[in-house]
């Protein structure tokens, strides 16, 4: 399992290992019962902090994405992926409200709001 760390991106690098993550998860390239590296032997290969991968993890198992047996490791949680898109989906409707406060409070239009979503979906 590979996980790419950008000193340069401005997400924690908790939460870009739990996006990261949840995204295979999301797309089935991890499934339920895929184990995961320890929390030591991720550190040592992102060259990072144990106690960064540790609040990761804790994060993950909080979501249901993973699940920790004592002695024998850490892995991908059966969980329903309908579910879990709904999760994310209503995370993305959480801040979609702030953006839609911000832009009610300073007078920007719907259509501006929905042209620059637009060019930044279409971005990535």
């Amino acid at each position: 399992m590979e996980i790419f760390i950008s000193n340069s991106s401005g997400k924690a690098i908790y939460e870009q290992i739990t996006s990261q993550i949840k995204a295979k998860v999301m797309s089935g390239e991890l499934k339920h019962g895929d184990g995961l590296p320890g929390i030591r032997s991720l550190a040592k290969s992102l060259h990072i902090s144990v106690i960064t991968v540790q609040h990761a993890y804790e994060e993950l198992q909080r979501d249901g994405f993973i699940e920790t047996v004592a002695g024998k490791g850490t892995f991908i949680a059966l969980k329903n992926k309908d579910f879990l898109r709904e999760e994310q989906l209503r995370r993305a409707e959480d801040r979609l409200s702030e953006v839609v406060d911000i832009a009610k409070t300073n007078g920007i239009s719907l259509e501006t709001l929905i042209n620059s979503l637009k060019l930044m979906y279409e971005d990535d």
